[in-house]
């Protein structure tokens, strides 16, 4: 139970792991447990990862996991934590991203015993009196609780009807398949439950819903997202995973620890300890070897840190270190030194670097730059000094 428990930010009820697990060894019986995707994007990471993992836990423990594909509702998008809606999907879009997705899923779950379900098959042939019959058991004051639109809602903002049949199709699923648990991000807590109460309307048992935490992604604010550009994919080469891990702020560094690495809860406090007294970047390195083998293997991690070690970390000649970041990593709009040092220095305000650069704390290959808006030229092995501390060797991905 502690296992299970782990990491878990949100289980409805309280005590509702406890009751489906007796009631499972009371039935002789595996607990079946969803996990919905709709495949919107073509690639899986390691925030999608943080709940494909406690997946796992059951799958180990003799549960079924059912994993559903929203073929179907993908077409219609899930607007979760956006301001407007999403733009939907060709089929044949969602179909491609669909045959990824399994594909990846292997990576942390045992694909073989799992049970892949496609929403398409019910609700493609769902007739609209039936369709009509499953919307009249929903409120429009109970989908305004959802966050977004209610947001949207109170600021006049436009919300599509199809948008608010979503989350009800979503439930639905939940009543087909006849599950006992649901699991996803903490932004998914809305859809889930709703998904408890189409299924007692049903006449069945309600699931339980469990939700993970959100992984921040590497900008170090918004969660990890393919759509924002700051994922670690589960799919990256060994060297992509090293840099893009070593590029994270010291203050993601817990986060990391707990949700992306699979050390064991010891291990993990006893790396949280030693960062109050240990270099980060020490720390860092070992969370990266951790991701990569993971994915990859104990071999790769190895070849990666001495690739990250041999490419990324060069001495000047005043022997101060500097990290290099290949320039791809950097989620910069603009090429303006203010920006260029926000993207290096996460943990820091714009006002912060602003007033750094200004103070002439700042260099670009040994020149101060005085002017936040000087727009910089990003060519492989510039040299970017911030503050007293700080030292970044712009590279190409290729080196």
């Amino acid at each position: 139970m502690e296992n299970l428990k782990e990491n878990v930010a949100i289980i409805l009820p309280e005590n509702g792991l406890e009751a489906k697990l007796k009631l499972a060894e009371k039935e002789q019986r595996k607990l079946r447990i969803k996990l919905g995707f709709d495949p919107t994007a073509p690639d899986l990471h390691l925030g999608h990862a943080v709940v494909l993992k406690k997946l796992k836990q059951f799958q180990d423990l003799g549960h079924q996991i059912v994993i559903l594909v929203g073929n179907f509702t993908a077409q219609i998008g899930d607007p979760t934590g956006k301001n407007k809606s999403r733009q939907p999907l060709s089929a044949i879009q969602v179909q491609q991203n669909a045959e990824t997705y399994i594909n990846q899923l292997s990576k942390i779950i045992d694909v073989t015993k799992a049970e892949i379900v496609f929403n398409s098959d019910w609700l493609d042939s769902l007739p609209f009196s039936e369709v009509l019959q499953l919307l009249s058991k929903v409120t429009v004051a109970q989908l305004m609780h959802r966050n977004d639109f209610n947001k949207r809602f109170t600021e006049n903002m436009p919300i599509a009807m199809h948008e608010l049949v979503y989350p009800i199709l979503q439930a639905y699923d939940s009543v087909q398949i006849k599950a006992d648990i649901e699991m996803g991000g903490t932004d998914q807590l809305f859809n889930c439950t709703m998904g408890r109460q189409l299924q007692e309307t049903n006449g069945d048992e309600p699931q339980i819903v469990i939700c993970m935490p959100l992984l921040r992604g590497t900008d170090g604010k918004e969660k990890m997202s393919k759509s924002l550009h700051n994922i670690i994919g589960l799919t990256d080469s060994p060297n992509e995973m090293f840099g893009k891990t070593m590029s994270i702020s010291d203050e993601l560094l817990e986060e990391y620890i707990a949700l992306a690495t699979d050390f064991s809860l010891a291990e993990k406090n006893n790396l949280k300890e030693q960062l109050k007294t240990e270099n980060p970047m020490i720390i860092k390195k070992m969370v990266a070897k951790n991701i990569i083998t993971q994915y990859h293997s104990v071999n790769d991690a190895i070849a990666a840190e001495e690739f990250f070690n041999n490419q990324f970390q060069k001495k000047n000649d005043d022997n101060k270190l500097f990290v290099s970041i290949a320039k791809s990593s950097l989620m910069i709009t603009t090429s303006s030194v203010v920006e260029i040092c926000h993207q290096l220095k996460k943990d820091s305000s714009k006002t912060a670097i602003r007033r750094l650069i200004e103070s002439g704390a700042v260099q670009v290959n040994s020149i101060k730059i005085t002017d936040p808006l000087e727009e910089v030229k990003l060519i492989s092995d510039t040299k970017i000094k911030i503050g007293k501390r700080d030292f970044f060797n712009i590279v190409n991905d290729t080196e």
